[in-house]
């Protein structure tokens, strides 16, 4: 395991989370390295929809390992949100999970919520996780369940039952979005691994978490749609002429500047 992986896992500290801003695209993560984060997601909503496709539908597979290859050079810890792998055969997962790794990727979000809004058998996701694990043993798995996003029977038994089958399998960490938060201390005691949720404005903040047992915090599809509606905000503005408070708009200059500072690497 090199530094970098090792420095990754090291901020899976529970009871002391992580923040994990997750970014879109190359302007967005310079901006978040920038501003101190050590490590930095990608949002699937946000990689998607930039890209004029639909989340959750296996379509961004090139298109993530091209922003994979764009933010290489950036100083921080690169995780990947891969939705299901783009593929159901494990061996295609496993590859595709060893060429974002080959560009420097320390980490990936694999979930079990499939297009159709149903959730993936347990035991797919089990050969895919172990078949990524078998491919890249240094690399953090990221093992998501989407129990309570896509509103199964009986949530709490199915993310356990999930959550145990994959830490069998190798996942590194998992992540359970959605959770109600009278559930994260109970998930976070009985999942013998990181857990991961999602940051949810009005909810618990991050020293709540942490006394919850919780290792690390993302912020999911969010910093994407709010950077969206700030824009429709101010062109709102524009067009009716309303004065007040607007979001606060970096220049000109600092958004060159972090093209100029961390540029892109489009190679390998």
């Amino acid at each position: 395991m090199n530094d970098r992986h090792a420095a990754f896992r090291a901020l899976h500290r529970p009871g002391r989370p992580v923040l994990l801003p997750n970014a879109w695209d190359h302007a967005s993560a310079a901006a978040l390295a920038a501003q101190g984060h050590a490590a930095i997601g990608t949002t699937s909503l946000g990689v998607a929809a930039a890209s004029g496709k639909p989340d959750a539908a296996a379509a961004t597979r090139a298109e993530n390992l091209d922003l994979a290859r764009r933010l290489r050079r950036l100083p921080v810890l690169l995780t990947v949100d891969i939705e299901g792998g783009f593929s159901d055969d494990p061996a295609a997962v496993a590859g595709y999970v060893a060429e974002l790794a080959a560009v420097g990727v320390v980490g990936v979000n694999l979930e079990d919520g499939r297009p159709d809004g149903t959730l993936e058998p347990p035991e797919r996701t089990v050969a895919k996780i172990a078949a990524v694990k078998a491919a890249v043993p240094e690399l953090f798995v990221n093992a998501r369940t989407d129990a309570w996003w896509l509103g199964t029977p009986d949530p709490l038994a199915q993310a356990l039952h999930r959550a145990r089958a994959y830490r069998a399998a190798g996942a590194d960490g998992i992540f359970v979005p959605g959770a109600p938060d009278d559930t994260v201390g109970l998930l976070a005691a009985e999942i013998a691994a990181p857990l991961n949720v999602l940051y949810r404005p009005g909810g618990p903040d991050l020293a709540e978490l942490g006394r919850l047992g919780v290792a690390r915090v993302s912020t999911g599809s969010l910093l994407f749609r709010a950077a969206l509606g700030a824009a429709l905000e101010v062109a709102d503005a524009a067009r009716s002429g309303r004065h007040g408070d607007l979001p606060t708009v970096p220049s000109y200059g600092q958004v060159q500047g972090l093209s100029g500072r961390f540029g892109t690497d489009r190679t390998g």
